[in-house]
């Protein structure tokens, strides 16, 4: 396929005009940094809802379908964006459209879409008003990179009052876990950087350990940024509770049972595909954990153990 033929399929065409996905999608998340990917997806996708004229809702899923791959090939992490692009459309194609013009129909998925966005967004203090509790005054937490969920959660506890120690990884090879001690200590709360090769120095002397996850799959298990796996391992030989933090956007239907089964557009970066001899000695982006290794995890729709997750799966899919 030639350069010309991958920049259309970047656009959606509607009218005379057109429509930038790639272009709109990376905006949303370079101006606003809180922004996760998934809710970037939802944003764009109702964008394209938007300005797309169709006369049939099959059209109307092609073309959002369109969208997610062009949001697939952008050199954020996909697992949020697919899980939230599939929940997405699932949500505002939940209604029977048989006796509804195209503007009806329309008018009417802007709006579902716009309410699903709105609970989305609320979603992540949720989840911090709900983890904070966990968070006790004095004890000393664990947290791995920089994860919007454990920072808003971190803060809520610290607004009551709490007074406690949060380490952080400094998470190789972006080096994200710089940027999540900046924004501890801009919320006026103490944290010390650590070594991603510290954690088993460290995991005896911690408390509780808080994650983020870029997706929760079928199993209860997740799929986060590499080195999630290794301090669950250790929390879980150290006995110490290993508590993820994920808004239910991200649940995904998938079910790997070890790390070769998380498909290789999950795990590395855009540069590495498509080149056999780079990715073979390509740094993994994500690693996936077992719900063995999980405690408890705090979602929007509730705090689950890993086996309810199934269940809540089901439930938003269906």
């Amino acid at each position: 396929m030639g350069k010309q033929d991958k920049k259309k399929e970047k656009r959606i065409v509607h009218s005379n005009a057109e429509v930038d996905v790639e272009k709109y999608f990376s905006h949303q998340l370079s101006e606003d940094k809180s922004l996760s990917a998934g809710i970037a997806a939802i944003k764009t996708l109702l964008m394209v809802l938007e300005k797309t004229k169709f006369d049939t809702v099959q059209e109307l899923h092609s073309r959002i379908q369109s969208a997610v791959k062009t949001m697939r090939t952008s050199d954020h992490p996909i697992t949020a964006i697919v899980s939230a692009s599939e929940l997405f459309s699932r949500f505002i194609t939940f209604a029977t459209f048989d006796d509804k013009t195209a503007d009806e129909c329309k008018k009417l998925m802007l709006h579902r879409g716009q309410v699903f966005l709105k609970k989305l967004l609320e979603a992540r203090n949720i989840i911090a008003k709900q983890c904070a509790q966990f968070v006790t005054d004095g004890c000393r937490v664990l947290t791995h990179a920089r994860s919007r969920a454990v920072l808003e959660t971190l803060t809520v506890a610290a607004k009551s009052n709490k007074r406690f120690h949060v380490y952080v990884t400094r998470s190789s090879p972006d080096n994200t876990g710089e940027q999540m001690c900046d924004e501890l200590k801009k919320a006026g709360i103490e944290c010390t950087l650590i070594l991603d090769a510290a954690i088993g120095y460290i995991m005896e002397s911690i408390d509780i350990v808080l994650v983020g996850a870029e997706g929760v799959v079928e199993s209860g298990g997740i799929i986060n940024r590499v080195g999630t796996y290794t301090m669950a391992l250790c929390a879980r030989e150290m006995k110490k509770p290993f508590y993820v933090l994920a808004e239910s956007l991200k649940f995904s239907r998938l079910y790997p049972l070890n790390q070769r089964d998380l498909p290789n557009d999950y795990k590395f970066s855009k540069q590495s595909l498509g080149k056999e001899k780079e990715l073979a000695q390509a740094h993994p982006l994500v690693d996936y954990t077992s719900p063995a290794y999980i405690t408890l995890l705090f979602t929007d729709i509730g705090i689950l153990t890993p086996s309810a997750v199934s269940d809540e799966l089901i439930k938003l899919y269906l």
